[in-house]
């Protein structure tokens, strides 16, 4: 498993309340210290009730979207080289054999076709590779050319699985450094997004869904 995988699960909020769950029981467990045990158990609790509820998760979410507003691009906008959209989750229906695009991923990419004509983009990348028959990126871009973008103008990045992978494929596909990206993902995902494709790519425009 990639370090970069290993250390997002040890900074899950979740993770994070279930040692603290596991070390309340253990303390309990020994002698004498059922009230320190009882204490952090108490803290445990507030942290996962404050966790989930709405004024939390929305000063929370505000806090990495506030940098990324949704905006229409301007008169005097740059044509990009590549608008590139990073998958958000899709699944099978084995009932029916088809496979369907979570909302983030629909979102993102019905933006990403929106950026990529407004911008007169050269490419529209699909990225992300999923648990589904078919890889999100093939998914994205079947429904990208059944919303106008030519088939020779869609590029497919089956690979990558979060969003350092992301970066890595699109720095293997495209060797000019310099060439301008259009980054298509939701805003509270951003800024994470933007920190790693700029490890590659000199022009990285923010487009949050």
């Amino acid at each position: 498993m990639p370090i970069y995988n290993v250390f997002k699960s040890f900074i899950d909020p979740v993770f994070i309340i279930f040692i603290l769950l596991l070390i309340s029981f253990f303390v309990c467990l020994k002698s004498g210290k059922k009230k320190g045990g009882a204490l952090l158990l108490l803290l445990t609790i507030i942290l996962l009730y404050g966790f989930s509820i709405e004024p939390v998760s929305n000063f929370l979410a505000y806090k990495l979207e506030k940098d990324y507003i949704v905006v229409q691009p301007s008169e005097e906008k740059k044509p990009l080289g590549v608008v590139v959209v990073l998958g958000g989750g899709h699944y099978d229906i084995q009932a029916i054999n088809k496979t369907f695009p979570a909302g983030s991923t629909a979102v993102r990419l019905f933006h990403a076709v929106q950026m990529y004509k407004a911008y007169n983009a050269r490419y529209l990348v699909c990225s992300g590779k999923g648990e589904g028959t078919i890889t999100e990126a093939e998914l994205m871009a079947q429904m990208a050319e059944a919303s106008g973008v030519p088939k020779e103008r869609i590029r497919i990045e089956p690979k990558s699985e979060n969003t350092y992978e992301h970066a890595v494929e699109l720095n293997k596909m495209f060797p000019d450094k310099s060439i301008r990206i259009g980054l298509v993902t939701e805003a509270y995902h951003m800024k994470r997004s933007e920190i790693e494709f700029k490890k590659y790519f000199s022009h990285v425009l923010p487009l949050p869904a």
